[in-house]
């Protein structure tokens, strides 16, 4: 092959490779979902787990569209959710939830190519929240409380159950 064949070849890939990374970019802004929670877990050495997972949900008819998160990623695990509500098809979830294929993967991505709705401050909270269990602070009590208040300003904005807890009052005290 020649070097003007192969020149070519790189950047029709590289085209590519920059449409699917902007529709990724497009469906995550439409039906992503950075979140974290935290729960009770009596096997977590504070009694409390921080659960971080980056979420697309699709029904049936469109679980084509989660394959090729999961093939480009190279991380996570398409779930089936079978209740089916509103909806007349079962619902398919794209999960990556390991800390690592988050701050390996995930975050490199969306940091690179940037969200444009308000998604893109969840993701910021996100990416710090995992930043901080990466060094291990989720497994301090001051760290839970970091983490918890972040919490409460991504997505809904729900008020932590883990800061109502007697464990961050106690701390607070």
């Amino acid at each position: 092959m020649s070097m003007v064949q192969l020149f070519h070849r790189n950047m029709s890939n590289l085209q590519e490779s920059s449409r699917i990374a902007e529709w990724i970019v497009g469906f995550t802004d439409g039906e992503g979902c950075f979140s974290v929670s935290i729960f009770r877990n009596k096997t977590a050495k504070l009694g409390w787990q921080v659960f971080p997972e980056f979420v697309i949900a699709q029904g049936e008819k469109s679980l084509a569209a989660l394959h090729i998160f999961e093939d480009y990623f190279g991380c996570g695990k398409i779930y089936v959710n079978k209740r089916y509500d509103n909806h007349h098809e079962p619902l398919y979830r794209y999960c990556v939830r390991t800390v690592d294929d988050l701050d390996g993967k995930i975050i490199p991505f969306f940091s690179m190519h940037e969200l444009r709705t308000a998604k893109s401050k969840d993701f910021a909270l996100f990416a710090r929240i995992i930043t901080l269990m990466q060094k291990r602070e989720h497994l301090t009590l001051e760290g839970m409380i970091t983490i918890a208040r972040l919490v409460e300003k991504m997505n809904h904005k729900k008020a932590s159950n883990f800061l109502k807890s007697s464990e961050a009052i106690r701390c607070a005290s």
